[in-house]
């Protein structure tokens, strides 16, 4: 049976595919050839996705501008969160580099390869309790200056696969599992995504820690004279701890609020320029910041555009084969939909969809947000090269994981699906 558009006409499809899936497969496979242009790209695609849809389709909310007017209605603070967060973490990440703490490290960290895999070890702890845009940003700060700057794109792909990784099993470490906290999972049904995504740390981490030993050893001592800038330490601090309790307090208190503005977004800019005259913020990092946000929203916003109306029903190999999709696909309307279906085995799910995107470097925010400190990181190609042991890591990871534990399905966690437009909008935090 065809799919039906907007006006309930068939929907226009090639070989049985709705053509707004080709439109993203191009922009993606465009992003993935032509990484020197991926912001031109990106909004070429958006422009084709619009236009078809105006033209042929119109949107889940109506046809023509009304419609289009009411899909930015319901995504803008998604967007906006994301905007906000992608463009004020870089700030963050000046502020921690400028802290000098980067740079005495070292001391601490083992001079050989362990060096680098504990270095992941933090950011995957760091992960569980913080944005994983931050963590991810924070990991390529340290490692910008452990490594004197000389950062492998392999390690690039593990400090995110680590951030991903991180948050996947704890309800206030992504914004998938706080989806599911939200709408009624509970927090220990998560819990269990960590037995796959610890086997995971280990399988990437090595052989990552060892590629970029190879390519350039961590730093032995911090250059003398090196004084922390607690000021800096402090604002940092405030930063994230803003965005936490912010995160926290909308997401338990005010849920149906929190789809009708940006408020975590809005808390870490708060702090930034309340901040301005204790310590300067390095404010031309900004316009790249922008322009590697303004892409990431373009594969958002199309992402919310397909016609994804349904999921396969749940089985251990629809989880897994979500974590792939998610490389590509924004995987909070995928866990929006998840959710609404009901059955799924909820540990898995975590682990698949916050995992999953680490594949490809525009697969997760946390991925975008450290390819705008790494433009090199911009290439599908060498990322999947050289960051290869990621993908392994979650198979294995994955399967590990239903062989320790098994697939037990859970029934539907609520009686009503009416609730889940409510998740869809009402978790605007810190990963797709």
């Amino acid at each position: 049976m065809p799919a039906i558009a907007a006006d309930g006409q068939a929907r226009p499809e090639l070989f049985g595919i709705p053509v707004e899936f080709i439109l993203f497969a191009a922009t993606l496979l465009g992003v993935a050839l032509f990484h020197r242009h991926t912001l031109r790209v990106a909004l070429c695609g958006l422009a084709a996705v619009v236009g078809f849809k105006f033209l042929f389709t119109g949107f889940n909310a109506g046809a023509g501008m009304a419609g289009f007017g009411a899909h930015l209605g319901h995504e803008w603070v998604i967007l906006s969160n994301l905007f906000l967060l992608l463009v004020g973490f870089a700030l963050l990440s000046r502020h921690f580099e400028e802290s000098q703490v980067p740079a005495v490290l070292p001391k601490f960290l083992p001079d050989d390869w362990k060096g680098g895999f504990l270095l992941l070890v933090m950011i995957f702890v760091l992960s569980s309790f913080l944005d994983n845009i931050a963590a991810a940003i924070i990991g390529g700060t340290i490692a910008a200056t452990v490594f004197n700057h000389k950062v492998h794109i392999g390690y690039l792909a593990a400090i995110v696969a680590a951030s991903n990784g991180g948050g996947s099993g704890s309800v206030v470490g992504d914004t998938t599992t706080t989806m599911m906290w939200i709408d009624g999972v509970s927090p220990l049904a998560v819990l269990e995504a960590y037995v796959a995504a610890v086997v995971a740390l280990f399988i990437f981490g090595i052989p990552a820690a060892l590629t970029q030993h190879r390519y350039s050893p961590i730093s032995k001592d911090p250059p003398p004279g090196m004084h922390i800038d607690w000021s800096r330490v402090v604002i940092v601090a405030l930063i994230l701890i803003a965005a936490m309790a912010v995160n926290v307090l909308v997401n338990m208190q005010f849920a149906a609020s929190a789809s009708r503005f940006p408020f975590i977004g809005a808390a870490v800019w708060a702090v930034i320029l309340l901040t301005v005259a204790w310590r300067k913020p390095d404010w031309k990092v900004v316009p790249g910041a922008v322009r590697g946000s303004i892409f990431l929203l373009s594969l958002v916003l199309i992402a919310s555009l397909m016609p994804v109306e349904k999921l396969p029903a749940a089985s251990w190999q629809s989880a897994l084969g979500l974590g792939f999709v998610s490389a590509v696909f924004d995987n909070i309307p995928l866990t929006a939909l998840a959710l609404k279906q009901g059955g799924y085995d909820w540990g898995f799910l975590a682990y698949a969809v916050g995992f999953g995107g680490s594949m490809i470097w525009f697969g997760s925010s946390a991925g975008v947000a450290l390819a705008n400190m790494y433009p090199e990181a911009r290439s599908v190609g060498l990322w999947l090269r050289h960051g290869w042991f990621v993908v392994v890591a979650y198979v294995i990871g994955f399967f590990v994981l239903l062989l320790v534990l098994g697939w037990h399905p859970e029934t539907p966690h609520k009686s009503a699906p009416a609730g889940v437009a409510l998740v869809t909008t009402a978790s605007q935090n810190q990963e797709m």
